[in-house]
């Protein structure tokens, strides 16, 4: 089968809705397109391609935040698809989700880990995927100001120079809990930046807040930020919501090799969230930038099974659902989607069964709340 010809950015960036965020997407990686997707006579891929909505750092490179990571940083998947003679490549995307949506546009990953946002936008825009699995789901989000701002809540923010990661998963629960405060993004001079850009701009004090993740929390250690929220201990609403995604062709051609990364997956997530291994679990994380102590900080008082439960409960579904409505409403996306229809737990219900899992992760009510508590 011969490679299709990559589409154009401005094609791309058409046919995911994505026009108005292109300040936020870097240029492709060069990989292979369709390496996993050549004809082949056997039932396994040569090569499963994973993208990884966040960039890898460290030595050796690593990411952070998930039961994935884990599976990464120990070699798990290679060790797992190693005698079937299938190799395991891992690709980072500093552009995060909407970089992620480029490559699986182009046909060039196979599995993605990314948040909900970026991936609602990729599907109501006709990309062919499937949900199979959850991971680091229930992130915080952080509002960070300068120290001596007189900012004091949320709805202060009103008329505010505030920087915001736009296409990732921290969208949507920003724009929810600028509603909750009577604020819309147009009542925010909101300006587009990623990490490394907002944490400057926090310093250099050429924006007012950032709405961000826990890196926040480094310019707090050094007194260049103040704190203004945090969805630490708050409703579980203004949280980040991330799984694992595979392309809907490679899984019909490789029904077998799908199941298999899922259990893997599933054996990792287990792994990852027995509290004898907290310690284990953090420090790897603190490998790829973020200190220690803010793992520890940001899950404190948190069981691991909360955030690294791979199943797609009542919760997470409602989450889903609510996010693709948003995502319409905000007009963030082109069309609404059947978020039913989308999550397949077929593979997942199987490793499971398989490893005997079936109730080791607590079952969250739509409301956040444990089932039968």
């Amino acid at each position: 089968m011969s490679a299709p010809r990559p589409l154009s950015r401005r094609t791309l960036l058409k046919r995911l809705g994505l026009s108005g965020l292109a300040g936020a997407l870097p240029a492709w990686p060069a990989l292979s397109p369709l390496s996993a997707f050549a004809a082949s006579g056997g039932a396994r891929p040569e090569v499963i391609r994973i993208g990884v909505a966040q960039p890898a750092t460290g030595q050796p490179p690593t990411f952070a935040g998930s039961s994935l990571s884990i599976a990464h940083a120990r070699g798990w998947l290679e060790e797992a698809f190693k005698p079937s003679g299938t190799r395991v490549e891992w690709y980072f995307f500093k552009g995060a989700g909407p970089a992620v949506n480029e490559a699986l546009t182009n046909r060039q990953l196979d599995f993605a880990l990314q948040g909900d946002l970026p991936a609602i936008v990729a599907r109501a825009a006709g990309l062919k995927t499937r949900l199979v699995l959850a991971t680091g789901v229930r992130a915080n989000i952080y509002i960070g100001v300068p120290p001596d701002s007189p900012l004091k809540t949320v709805s202060d923010l009103r008329g505010k120079r505030v920087s915001l990661f736009k296409g990732t998963n921290m969208h949507l629960p920003a724009l929810r809990l600028l509603e909750a405060n009577g604020l819309t993004d147009k009542d925010l001079r909101l300006l587009n930046l990623d990490t490394a850009g907002y944490l400057a701009a926090l310093t250099t004090r050429d924006i007012d807040a950032a709405i961000g993740a826990m890196d926040i929390l480094r310019l707090r250690d050094k007194g260049a930020v103040r704190i203004l929220y945090s969805s630490k201990n708050q409703s579980p609403i203004y949280t980040r919501q991330s799984h694992v995604l595979v392309a809907e062709a490679f899984a019909d051609q490789y029904p077998e090799a799908t199941r298999q990364l899922v259990k893997n997956a599933v054996e990792a997530a287990r792994w990852a969230s027995d509290e004898g291994h907290r310690e284990d679990v953090l420090r790897t994380w603190a490998r790829a930038g973020t200190p220690y102590d803010h793992w520890k900080e940001d899950f404190d008082g948190e069981p691991l099974r909360v955030r690294l439960n791979p199943n797609f409960d009542p919760f997470l579904v409602s989450r889903y659902k609510d996010a693709a409505e948003q995502a319409y409403r905000f007009r963030l996306s082109r069309a609404r989607i059947d978020v039913d229809q989308w999550i397949d737990t077929r593979y997942l219900k199987a490793a499971l069964n398989d490893l005997g899992l079936q109730t080791y992760w607590p079952v969250y009510q739509p409301n956040g709340k444990i089932l039968g508590a």
